[in-house]
């Protein structure tokens, strides 16, 4: 189930978790916003890590069960970086929107995929 497009998107998925971290890095770690940044960064890698298991998949229901994980991860993923409170630090506000963006961006790939395998 391996070609070309598969390692563009392995790619997209690491630099998406790690653009997250980084994100997670720059937010105030209060209270408030210490639950939310760990399952940001939880939920992100996931995308990434069960995307590698989709392109090892054994089978063609596995792979269309780890596409469905990736995409519920990318889902998770927005929500928690929509929860993280950045009203201290309002310049945050472009690079939230672009990770949310990429994570939606990601589900309706996944979704396209999924589609079309099934």
């Amino acid at each position: 189930m391996s070609n070309g497009t598969n390692f563009n998107l392995e790619e997209r998925t690491f630099l998406f978790a790690q653009s997250v971290r980084s994100y997670c890095k720059k937010v105030t770690h209060n209270i408030i916003n210490i639950q939310d940044i760990k399952q940001a960064v939880r939920s992100s890698g996931s995308v990434s890590a069960n995307y590698i298991e989709a392109n090892e998949a054994l089978s063609k229901a596995d792979f269309i069960y780890r596409l469905k994980v990736c995409r519920k991860e990318a889902k998770e993923t927005k929500l928690w970086l929509n929860l993280i409170d950045i009203e201290d630090k309002k310049d945050l506000e472009p690079t939230k929107l672009l990770l949310v963006s990429e994570a939606n961006q990601l589900m309706l790939i996944f979704n396209a995929i999924i589609k079309k395998s099934q």
